[in-house]
């Protein structure tokens, strides 16, 4: 396991399904040159929701979402734990918090190797508005339900 950073967590990778993603707005913004890999991954557990021009993750057995699993260059961590939390609004403890950061076990692309990850997740009144009337992205991968991103115009 990697070493804990100051505030007693492990670094781990992070694993991106929305605007974090390559090719997206705020991988350009907070990841670019900043990762030393990413790879393509899923994670089983959840459900994908259309949110405000973002997704959101949420609890939910049988879901499967699609991302990149995303480590970072060494001594690129702490910052950019900082910077993502902050891009998510995840401060621990604060019910206003749109999204938590929790660690959970992404697949890597052979269907195979698992990489324990941090996640950001619906936080609790968020993931219970969805369920009750939120819009899944059916197949869990958010940029294959947009063909208008910059990675998928043809061209």
């Amino acid at each position: 396991m990697s070493p804990p950073n100051p505030r007693g967590e492990a670094e781990l990778p992070f694993f991106v399904y929305g605007t974090l993603r390559p090719g997206e707005h705020n991988h350009d913004l907070f990841l670019r040159g900043r990762t030393r890999s990413e790879e393509p991954g899923r994670m089983r557990g959840l459900v994908l929701y259309e949110g405000p021009g973002y997704p959101y993750a949420v609890d939910g057995p049988g879901g499967t979402v699609c991302g990149e699993i995303v480590t970072a260059k060494p001594g690129a961590y702490e910052e950019l734990l900082a910077e993502l939390d902050e891009l998510e609004e995840y401060v621990p403890g604060d019910a206003r918090s749109l999204y938590e950061r929790v660690a959970r076990d992404a697949v890597r692309a052979d269907g195979v190797t698992v990489v324990r990850a941090w996640v950001y997740v619906a936080a609790p009144p968020v993931a219970a508005r969805l369920r009750a009337g939120g819009s899944p992205v059916e197949d869990g991968d958010w940029r294959g339900d947009r063909g208008d991103t910059p990675a998928h115009r043809p061209g």
